[in-house]
């Protein structure tokens, strides 16, 4: 008897995160793949001292990118830094570790990116209006969307035909703060409209609400270690769930960075 399609390949789960792949489903099919964020992209770990005095430190093996990696596979980059923004980012961080070479160039990016811009620094969030197609470099605006924007359009010279995957921020138990992360959201769903091969891991409306429970569990001021690879089940999952419901958006993924083509893609 022949196995059926449905145990390799099924669609019949209606919302992302329904199932979490132990082995990352089909998000192992990019064998390169960049995480640009901040300290939840870098493994951050909190630690005190004498003083009540916090000290933080970036544990890269720890992070949810690795995670990924180990799960899947394959070769992940972290592309960030505890207290990232969007604008350090264009400004200085990415040029001075060399994250724009071609030599870097991966085959999907996944964007976390938003929590110190709009929090911390209290960058204007702006809009996909922000954004010039085409000289991002002299005219898009100074806010988290004309900065966010201009990593996606840089990332897409070096890399034309990469896959992008920006995350939303999870609600948390903080309704003032849900109104900041909501309006992110709607941001980033403006941002995927704008690029193409460009798709949203829906974390505001699909991940767990990060409040007392979670925290309990997951958090130790940063995450715990266990946060991050729960994080990371996510991410892959989510992947999973988009590659699944829009497969011939992804038959394509072994010639990103070639000139080959089985057929010209949209």
């Amino acid at each position: 008897m022949n196995i059926e399609l449905s145990k390799i390949y099924d669609i019949s789960d209606t919302r992302p995160l329904e199932r979490i792949p132990e082995d990352g489903g089909f998000t192992g099919i990019f064998r390169t793949i960049g995480c640009i964020g901040d300290s939840l992209s870098s493994g951050e770990f909190e630690a005190k001292h004498e003083g009540n005095r916090t000290s933080y430190h970036d544990y890269y093996e720890y992070s949810w990118g690795q995670y990924i990696g180990r799960l899947v596979g394959s070769k992940i980059y972290n592309f960030s830094r505890g207290g990232m923004t969007a604008k350090e980012y264009c400004d200085e961080f990415a040029e001075h570790w060399r994250y724009w070479s071609s030599d870097m160039a991966c085959q999907c990016y996944i964007i976390a990116l938003g929590v110190n811009d709009l929090f911390g620094r209290k960058q204007p969030l702006g809009s996909v209006e922000d954004i010039d197609f085409e000289d991002y470099n002299k005219n898009n605006k100074e806010t988290f969307a004309g900065y966010y924007a201009m990593i996606i359009q840089r990332l897409k010279i070096i890399q034309p035909r990469a896959r992008f995957f920006l995350m939303t921020m999870p609600k948390t138990d903080d309704e003032e703060s849900n109104k900041v992360r909501a309006a992110h959201r709607e941001l980033i769903y403006g941002m995927a409209e704008k690029f193409t091969k460009t798709y949203v891991l829906d974390f505001y409306k699909y991940a767990p609400v990060y409040g007392k429970e979670f925290n309990s569990l997951f958090m130790l001021g940063h995450m715990n270690p266990a946060g991050y690879m729960v994080t990371a089940k996510m991410t892959a999952a989510y992947i999973d769930y988009l590659i699944r419901h829009n497969m011939r958006d992804f038959m394509q993924v072994p010639f990103i960075g070639t000139d080959l083509y089985y057929e010209e893609e949209k």
